[in-house]
């Protein structure tokens, strides 16, 4: 079988970027309708679906693209040099054009206007560490299970992202793509767009030092691990 080519990867980061903002956004939406005003039953109802989704997304798409859907992921991979920086850049704006797609589409299923921005103020030091921390969690389980149990991937981080929208004061946003799009929705799953910039940077802070120290962590195991004849 032949290699996938760079359109082909490409495609795979917007249409799961979009499939995962269609599953975030419309499942908060779903979630809010159905919840009556309890709060922790409609995220809940926004939780479980995210992590499945995501589950789902890099079962499917990690053979064609690596399923990064994610700018943080990407920017990590290009760091390590396992990600051209031009392909860097194409997954960047692929994961950021699905993401739109995928706000777009849900508000078209559930018959809201298409177009909007959202009003849901979140800011302040305590979102930006949650920001930080889960944008960090989340790129040490990628590279932890890389370096060890490669099939556990999609696993890890479905399990991850749904436990972290509930230990985390933001629900865990630890995507630039996801931020953009959610500024897009004035739903459940919303963040105001002067908020997002903040968000970008925490998660970028977050991404950068989980790769520190998975290369302490990691590079050091697979050193040991290596025969010695």
């Amino acid at each position: 079988m032949s290699l996938p080519t760079f359109a082909q990867r490409a495609g795979a980061e917007a249409l799961g970027t979009a499939f995962l903002l269609a599953t975030v956004v419309g499942s908060g939406i779903m979630a809010a309708k159905l919840a009556n005003g309890n709060l922790a039953l409609a995220l809940l109802g926004n939780t479980l679906p995210t992590g499945a989704i995501l589950v789902v997304l890099i079962l499917m798409f990690g053979p064609v693209s690596g399923a990064h859907l994610n700018p943080a992921v990407s920017l990590v991979f290009a760091l390590r040099r396992e990600l051209a920086w031009p392909e860097c850049a194409g997954y960047i704006a692929a994961q950021a054009s699905g993401g739109i797609v995928g706000v777009l589409a849900a508000h078209a299923m559930f018959e809201l206007p298409i177009w909007q921005w959202s009003l849901t103020v979140r800011t302040g030091p305590g979102q930006w560490l949650a920001e930080a921390v889960a944008t960090f969690g989340l790129v040490l389980t990628i590279l932890g299970c890389l370096a060890g149990p490669r099939a556990a991937v999609s696993y890890a981080v479905g399990l991850y992202i749904t436990a972290a929208y509930w230990f985390t004061a933001s629900t865990s946003f630890a995507n630039p793509a996801v931020t953009l799009a959610r500024a897009m929705s004035d739903t459940f799953a919303g963040i105001a767009p002067g908020d997002v910039p903040a968000f970008w940077a925490a998660q970028i802070v977050g991404a950068v030092g989980a790769l520190a120290v998975s290369n302490w962590l990691f590079g050091e195991k697979k050193a040991v691990a290596k025969p010695t004849a």
